[in-house]
């Protein structure tokens, strides 16, 4: 038996957009605090994670990245992508299959050692250089 008040209307349209939105939200997702599962470059990116997010029923909120609160460029700088601590894991496989998750630990370990394996060359043969030049003036 339906829990609906006799005579009332069925809303099959939204009535507006946060309604249209509201009616995508899991209630199951909901619960907890707060946790960073994802960032987006600039406000549009983040957006597009938020929207991937609510396909799922997973509700997010964007926030700007800690220390890019620059008020003359608004839509500019990083976001954070929050969503309740219940929609962690589901957001995180989302984010998975459309290849948006963030790296463990946030730093890329081959581009480091490589960053510094380029500059150790480089500095490698700059003092060649100057060895080989300091032996021919000499």
């Amino acid at each position: 038996m339906p829990l609906v008040y006799m005579g009332a209307e069925t809303i099959e349209a939204p009535l507006s957009d946060s309604h249209d939105r509201a009616r995508k939200v899991n209630p199951a997702y909901t619960e907890g605090e707060l946790v960073r599962v994802a960032g987006g470059r600039n406000q549009a990116e983040a957006e597009l994670i938020q929207g991937l997010l609510l396909e799922e029923g997973v509700p997010s909120i964007l926030r700007r990245t800690r220390g890019f609160d620059v008020p003359d460029f608004l839509a500019a700088g990083p976001r954070d992508v929050l969503v309740p601590e219940a929609g962690v894991e589901v957001a995180r496989e989302v984010l998975l299959q459309s290849e948006l998750a963030p790296s463990e630990g946030g730093v890329q370990r081959p581009r480091v050692l490589w960053l510094a394996a380029v500059i150790l060359g480089a500095g490698g043969l700059a003092a060649l250089v100057a060895w080989l030049l300091s032996g021919s003036a000499g």
